[in-house]
């Protein structure tokens, strides 16, 4: 028989924290601290394989589930000493998710299962305290109507609106026993109402409808937005976890609350959380009430903190953030419940952090003695070194302060108002940056949030919602800006007598929680610190070289301050469409004579010259790539008459003459036309000027410098031997004369792009005439699939979402295909010449899943974008980090 259900708590654990595939991360981590000693209600674990077989076999379970999920239950009523379903002690029940990763708020969870007219009844007998039992009940129909009846939740919130107002009470806390029954009745009618059938009052039936919904909620459209966002698998799945309720709403003598065990904003080892007396777990996250801080440290005047409300509990806390952050090596996320002052632990896992707090306290704990250097590398994503590598707000800039909340997630960000999720993802498509504001967030709001650079609510804490995903996706995030009033009808915000609409600028700060009217100017974040200790760290246990694309002294000098290694791509043709030269370029394509074309050659070359020659002194010393040009001559050709115009004149011919020279080289499929090396064989003077202009700025930075350049020469799409063979003895023509000429010599390679599945395929052949290949995936991926990049974003999300490609392959390299081609070449290659040195150049350079490929295949070095440098570093050093790990398994 197989085993679906493994129980924990109750001293009788069947779970381990590295059974988090099985039983889900929240499972596996509830055995865990039951089995470390740790306080933790009794429950049971329904496994991940259960979701699976549930969507395998048209939604219905496996037939011995249910015995096991009866006996597992029975073990929780004999442990608590209640029983579910009793009327006069009954045994209620939480029913949550817990997929293997952490999912915040994307799947659904019910509390107080099991309350029925008549548990109630017993529950307010057994607590004595009606009020207690009628309010959970209430929250019992609200959360089950919501999530497994499918009632709208904002229905349920109207009914205790209309309680509060008809008592005179603003707070939920202020209601009595009778007004809960009022409500709960007022619940009973809308469930009657929205479903034709009354409210269940079979526990059994209950719990079945709640494990229904949680393994339904694997496949709810938020749950599948955040899937897509983070790359998790829908196969998968998600556990049930089923646990003996404890109460945070039985008085004052209770709580509920949200801990990390340190600061997931900034990374500070400070404890970092809130709570709320008084009440249930959803109300800590929802942002209903204000939630208080744990520590007198951090308490503002008017602020009650746990430390002070309840010491005893608080001291337990801080002695379970040690344990676990000792037992677990990592910053955690805690749920805890406080009932008549004992603390009761409900979930722990790997906290959600900002880059920074990630940095941090990887860097920190290495110090500490908790991790070592290698797992310090480990620990951050390279991907949101981004959020470090990006302009923050000049302090020294005006700015118009509209109002001030909490500072939920760090780093700065200006757009228009928007006022929904929608909205924010259809006006980020046409390319605005917006701002999405909202009274609160929730999960239905993910794509808004990933759409939108920053989030602004009115309600929620810092461990709200928004906090806690806005900090996730690296998005600056201000929470709990109560002075701030949103009109969503009327589209409008307003704070201390102003307004801003919607399609209105503001600013925000996710570091100090205030915002701006208006946009406010940015400045380069700072470098240094743990940033540059992790990145030291980094280099010393990558084996690939990180170059950077870039053909201007900016790029190139931004790249070296991010440790870029040399330039591994330097695309030529961008610099020709300089106003200064770009009417030579013209004359040289629109001369019909070999003499013609020189004469416009040679008057870009000096510009040429001095393009390289920047670029050698930036890089002193280190290799720079140089692809001679590339796209098809059209791409240079004037399109206005004025431009035309202009090189008739400047050629002694007419405007006709230059249309009828345009309509000669215009070509049906460019992509696969007259370009690249086929250029140079057409039209040799071409590359003869751009190899003497490396040649000559070689030289003369060698002189200046005393550090010679290394200038590696890259003829672009090759697909014969024979085309290499032409094009690399052009340019060693041009470099006997000049080094002849001057005196002196330079270290030189000739390479070319593999970026046609012919090259791959014949690379042994073209390795022998090549010093090293440099893979331009971006053209091999359009190659190897018969796709266009530019059009390809007509199509490619919707086969990304109907799960025909895994994502789209010119973000993340598809291996099966380009990678199969890349790996083709790089073998015949290194077969044929054992030196061969190879790289990657395209955009996949700086995508972490594609540089743990290359690592794979054995490149030398990658080359990304210059931003991406940092990026690029860590990813190496992870991906060799796991390739050794990979030969010691």
């Amino acid at each position: 028989m197989t085993k679906w259900v493994y129980r924990f708590g109750a001293g009788h654990n069947e779970g381990r924290a590295d059974m988090r595939n099985l039983l889900g991360g929240k499972g596996a981590n509830l055995a865990e601290m039951a089995s470390i000693g740790l306080p933790v209600p009794p429950g049971f674990t329904i496994s991940t394989e259960v979701c699976t077989a549930f969507y395998d076999n048209d939604r219905k379970y496996p037939d011995d589930l249910k015995p096991q999920v009866d006996e597992a239950l029975k073990a929780v009523e004999t442990a608590v000493g209640l029983k579910f379903g009793d009327p006069t002690h009954p045994l209620l029940v939480s029913v949550r998710s817990g997929a293997r990763v952490s999912m915040p708020g994307m799947m659904d969870t019910v509390l107080n299962l099991g309350l029925t007219d008549d548990t109630v009844e017993g529950l307010a007998k057994a607590s004595n305290d009606e009020r207690f039992a009628w309010d959970s009940y209430r929250r019992f129909i609200q959360m089950y109507g919501s999530v497994v009846l499918g009632v709208d939740h904002h229905r349920f919130e109207e009914i205790i609106e209309h309680a509060k107002h008809g008592a005179g009470v603003i707070e939920d806390t202020a209601l009595t026993a009778n007004d809960w029954r009022g409500v709960v009745e007022g619940y009973k009618d809308l469930v009657h109402q929205e479903t034709g059938k009354p409210f269940p009052q079979d526990p059994a039936e209950q719990l079945w409808g709640a494990i229904g919904a949680v393994f339904g909620s694997w496949m709810n459209p938020r749950a599948i937005t955040y899937r897509k966002l983070h790359d998790i698998p829908a196969e998968w799945g998600t556990a049930v976890n089923v646990q003996a309720m404890v109460f945070g709403n039985m008085g004052n003598d209770c709580a509920t609350g949200v801990c990390f065990t340190r600061d997931p904003s900034t990374g500070a080892n400070m404890f970092y959380g809130e709570y709320l007396v008084n009440a249930q777990g959803e109300d800590v996250v929802a942002g209903i009430r204000t939630p208080q801080p744990l520590s007198k440290a951090v308490a503002k005047s008017g602020e009650v903190p746990l430390e002070e409300a309840m010491p005893q509990a608080y001291a337990e806390l801080m002695q379970v953030r040690q344990t676990l952050e000792k037992h677990y090596k990592d910053m955690q996320d805690i749920e805890f419940t406080v009932q008549q002052n004992k603390l009761y632990m409900l979930q722990t896992r790997n906290g959600k952090r900002t880059a920074a707090a990630s940095l941090k306290m990887a860097v920190d704990m290495a110090h500490e003695g908790l991790i070592d250097e290698a797992e310090a590398v480990m620990r951050v994503n390279p991907s949101s070194l981004d959020q470090l590598l990006h302009p923050m707000l000049d302090p020294k800039a005006p700015r118009t302060l509209l109002a001030k909340g909490l500072p939920a997630s760090p780093g700065a960000a200006s757009g228009v108002v928007v006022f929904s999720a929608d909205e924010a993802e259809s006006r980020a498509a046409k390319g605005e940056a917006v701002i999405l504001v909202r009274i609160e967030t929730s999960p239905e709001d993910i794509h808004g949030m990933h759409a939108a650079k920053g989030i602004l609510t009115t309600r929620g804490g810092m461990t709200s919602h928004a906090a806690v995903v806005a900090r996730g996706m690296g998005r600056p995030c201000v929470s709990g800006a109560g002075g701030i009033s949103v009109d969503y009808n009327a589209q409008v915000l307003t704070a201390g007598g102003k307004f801003v609409r919607a399609g209105e600028t503001v600013t925000l700060d996710g570091g100090t929680g205030e915002v701006f009217i208006g946009p406010v100017a940015m400045i380069e974040p700072a470098l240094s610190g743990d940033f540059g200790t992790l990145m030291e760290w980094a280099d010393k246990k990558r084996r690939m070289k990180v170059r950077t694309n870039a053909e201007t002294p900016m790029d190139a000098e931004t790249a070296r301050k991010f440790g870029a290694e040399g330039i591994g791509l330097c695309r030529t043709e961008h610099m020709f469409f300089d106003p200064e030269r770009i009417l030579a370029v013209r004359q040289m394509i629109m001369s019909s004579t070999e003499a013609g074309r020189r004469a416009a050659l040679d008057r870009l070359l000096p510009f040429q010259r001095e393009d390289f020659r920047q670029l050698f002194t930036i890089m002193a010393g280190l290799p720079v790539t140089i692809r001679l040009l590339d796209p098809p001559l059209h791409e240079f050709l004037p399109h206005a008459d004025s431009e035309m115009q202009e090189v008739a004149d400047s050629l002694g011919v007419d405007i006709e003459t230059i249309r009828r020279r345009g309509a000669e080289l215009a070509e049906a499929n460019p992509m696969l036309g007259h370009r690249g090396c086929r250029l140079g064989v057409s039209f040799p003077e071409i590359y003869e000027m751009q190899a003497r202009a490396i040649f000559e700025g070689a030289l003369e930075v060698a002189k200046e410098t005393g550090k010679a350049p290394v200038p590696e020469i890259m003829i672009p799409l090759v697909g014969t031997r024979k085309e290499l063979e032409i094009t690399r003895a052009q340019v060693e023509k041009v470099a006997k004369e000049v080094l002849a000429s001057a005196g002196r010599t330079v270290d030189y390679s000739v390479g070319t792009m593999i970026e046609l599945p012919r090259a791959a395929l014949v690379a042994d052949k073209i390795a022998e005439i090549a010093d090293f290949f440099s893979f331009g995936t971006n053209d091999l991926t359009q190659t190897v699939f018969g796709l266009s990049r530019d059009d390809a974003g007509k199509f490619l999300p919707h086969y990304v979402e109907a799960g025909i490609l895994p994502k789209d392959p010119f973000v993340s390299i598809d291996v099966e295909g380009v990678g199969e081609m890349v790996r083709i070449a790089a073998e015949k290659g290194r077969r044929a010449k054992n030196a061969l040195k190879l790289g990657i150049c395209g955009e996949h350079g700086g995508d972490p899943a594609s540089i743990a490929f290359c690592e794979k295949v054995g490149l030398d070095y990658v080359s990304c974008s210059p931003f991406r440098v940092p990026v690029a570093r860590l990813a190496a050093a992870q991906a060799a980090l796991g390739a050794a790990s990979d030969r010691t398994a």
